[in-house]
């Protein structure tokens, strides 16, 4: 190769990787469209998210949630490390939310992760309160101005 073809050779790469750095996608940090699970109603809550320990019975394992939350961060381009985000149920199963589906599971940072996890309690115990529907709770749970 001469000198001549070098130089070219490295400016083609070097153009190459700035205009790819330039078209390349902001992170997408927006939650999923959110899943619910079809077993869990307003008539049945005293049998399902208002028992005490009822979300353990149907939390998917976390090798399921660590590969699903690895191909969520490539995906979306998000950066740092794993151990920046948590793949959170955007309906919590608390409030009924599908426990395996992706579309209700996302890497969500882990401080907005944090704040989201209070609404989530508050909500449910309204629930099992008989103070909110569960229908209620979900469509304010989606609501990402409200714990955000």
């Amino acid at each position: 190769m001469t000198r001549l073809q070098s130089t070219i050779l490295t400016f083609v790469i070097v153009l190459s990787v700035a205009v790819g750095a330039l078209g390349a996608a902001a992170p997408d940090y927006a939650p999923p469209p959110g899943a619910l699970n079809p077993s869990v109603t307003q008539s049945n809550i005293g049998t399902t998210i208002c028992v005490r320990g009822w979300t353990k019975t149907v939390r998917p394992p976390l090798a399921y949630t660590s590969k699903l939350k690895s191909e969520q961060m490539r995906q979306r381009g998000l950066p740092g490390s794993m151990a920046d985000y948590k793949e959170d149920h955007f309906i919590p199963l608390e409030l009924g939310g599908h426990p395996t589906d992706p579309r209700n599971l996302w890497p969500q940072p882990i401080g907005q992760a944090k704040r989201k996890d209070r609404w989530e309690l508050g909500l449910n115990r309204a629930v099992c309160a008989g103070r909110m529907t569960l229908g209620a709770a979900q469509h304010k749970i989606a609501d990402p101005g409200l714990w955000r």
